[in-house]
């Protein structure tokens, strides 16, 4: 992509979103299960390529974007890929790959539909990660919870599909929630493009209000409390590579546009400070603790998930600081956590898929038995708590000092909160650790039975990953501290997202709309130059064919 002028690039990039949805239809009508296959493995692989390769352009030149058909800002469909959402974009890719890998390996993926689903979901995964419009981040949300549905059907027993009417339900409410918040942004704005709502909720108004809905239905489908509790009973529920797709994908997309909105829209508002702390305070010790009362292994791991979000998204009550550093903190914690959570899960699964249960109290002395799988989940128990030579260290080091940048009765708090919570989380493992892997050797077992080599590869490959995110620190900081300061460039983000901002289109009152000195007019254009009366005839005609 070096050799690619900005515009060539710019306008493939909806190709991102596109390509993996063309290839779901293939894999639905090929009737050769290899291909199929292969294509549910080699597409988010690629994208995991395609992800960083154009990362590395991003850090170098900015942000880029596309406005779909060439249409004017604020009526087309707008892509946009800085180094925060390509960040994000490509380890959830990564961990999507691993799920694919084992569900290949475990026989998840009999059915005809399997690659097909999960092709169509890394398709809607990627456009929200990538789109600029909060209407079109719904389409996109949808697009993948429909073929998450389907996920759950055909990988489920009937006790799974009992389970999963509740994901079902949860999800269903959550997106009418979202698209009433969105319509109710775009009834009190004028718009729904982000680059033309930034720094509209900022201080309150009928906007914010409105933004409050989008906020909740996100915190859903983030699993944060006090509405957390459907997640720890669901997701268990599914297959072990479905799990360890879902967590990577649907609870990090919520958190990512979360952190997108605070940023943009809410322009990091302090009021909103006390408020973000005492609900990630809340909810990190929820998911420390609770696992503790749990019976199988992904239950437990489901609350170290609720136990997670917070501690991504607690950092955004310090961003009166330096907060490119303060939100790099976070992001590091989100890229730490999907892979380390994707490990577990999957390394839970594949005891599961060689002893039939996950159940706390029918597994024991796995350590002598299965080593390799011990050493596996070991390592990344130690790393969910935050102890070396593992991700979690840095995360939560990064973290810490993130809320200690604030130098006041916040940093007490969340700091004295942050060490109950892994205090919580250490005791959750611990747990696991000595139901499972200690103890005598079961009995009634066939003593050649073993977890296969070739089950445990996903889960080793993510370890892997962890270990290298801790030796090579530096160079994983200087990714996340691209992908914060492409969060706070928000003038770069509106110019990317509109193309032209003087003859971008809104249908409202954007007055408080900070568009680096562009002001708008009477009929709802951004006008660069300040000009109140007159408008490009080009952008006049379009508006109008918008409006019919």
């Amino acid at each position: 992509m070096t050799g690619m002028s900005a515009e060539t690039v710019s306008a493939l990039l909806p190709l991102v979103a596109i390509l993996p949805l063309l290839f779901a239809g293939v894999a639905a009508v090929l009737p050769w299960a290899p291909v199929r296959m292969a294509l549910s493995i080699a597409t988010p692989a690629g994208m995991a390529v395609v992800a960083c390769a154009l990362l590395y352009r991003v850090m170098d030149s900015g942000p880029i974007g596309h406005n779909v058909g060439g249409f004017p800002g604020g009526v087309s469909i707008p892509f946009v890929a800085d180094a925060f959402s390509l960040l994000m974009l490509g380890v959830a890719s990564m961990v999507v790959f691993a799920g694919a890998w084992f569900a290949q390996v475990a026989g998840e993926n009999k059915s005809r539909f399997f690659a097909s689903l999960t092709l169509m979901m890394l398709a809607g995964m990627a456009g929200a990660f990538l789109t600029a419009d909060l209407f079109n981040f719904f389409v996109f949300m949808e697009v993948m919870l429909l073929p998450s549905y389907g996920l759950i059907a055909v990988t489920g027993t009937w006790h799974r599909l009992a389970a999963g009417r509740s994901f079902v339900l949860v999800n269903l409410m959550t997106s009418t929630v979202l698209l009433i918040g969105v319509a109710l942004v775009y009834g009190s704005v004028g718009a729904v493009n982000i680059a033309l709502l930034a720094g509209s909720a900022a201080g309150g108004g009928p906007g914010a209000v409105a933004l409050g809905l989008v906020i909740i239905a996100l915190s859903v489908k983030a699993g944060l409390a006090p509405v957390h509790t459907w997640l720890p009973r669901t997701y268990p529920s599914t297959s072990p590579a479905v799990m360890a797709i879902f967590s990577a994908v649907h609870t990090k997309v919520a958190v990512y546009m979360l952190f997108r909105i605070y940023v943009v829209i809410v322009d990091m508002d302090p009021s909103w400070q006390w408020p973000i702390i005492v609900l990630m305070a809340a909810s990190m010790l929820l998911g420390a603790y609770a696992g503790l009362a749990e019976s199988t292994m992904r239950r437990v791991l489901a609350y170290q998930m609720v136990n997670g979000m917070p501690f991504i998204l607690v950092v955004l009550a310090f961003t009166d600081g330096d907060a490119s550093a303060v939100l790099a903190a976070g992001i590091f914690y989100a890229l730490h956590h999907m892979v380390t959570v994707g490990s577990l899960v999957l390394v839970s699964g594949a005891i599961e898929e060689t002893y039939g249960t996950g159940t706390l109290s029918r597994l024991s002395g796995l350590a002598r038995r299965d080593q390799l799988v011990a050493w596996v989940f070991a390592a990344m128990a130690f790393s969910i708590v935050g102890f070396p030579p593992f991700s979690g260290l840095w995360g939560k080091v990064g973290v810490v000092v993130a809320a200690a940048s604030g130098g006041d009765a916040r940093s007490a708090v969340v700091i004295t909160v942050i060490v109950l919570a892994s205090l919580g989380a250490l005791l959750a493992m611990v747990r696991v650790w000595r139901g499972v892997f200690w103890g005598r050797p079961m009995q009634g077992i066939d003593d050649s039975l073993r977890v296969r080599g070739a089950l445990a590869a996903p889960s080793v490959f993510l370890a892997a990953v962890s270990v290298a995110m801790f030796v090579f620190v530096g160079v994983v900081a200087g990714w996340t501290g691209a992908a914060g300061d492409a969060l706070v460039d928000v003038p770069a983000y509106v110019e990317a997202a509109l193309g032209d901002p003087a003859s971008a289109i809104s249908y409202g009152n954007l007055d408080n709309v900070d568009m680096g000195g562009a002001a708008t007019n009477g009929v709802g254009m951004i006008d660069g130059v300040g000009n109140d009366t007159g408008v490009s005839a080009a952008a006049e005609s379009a508006r109008e064919g918008a409006t019919r």
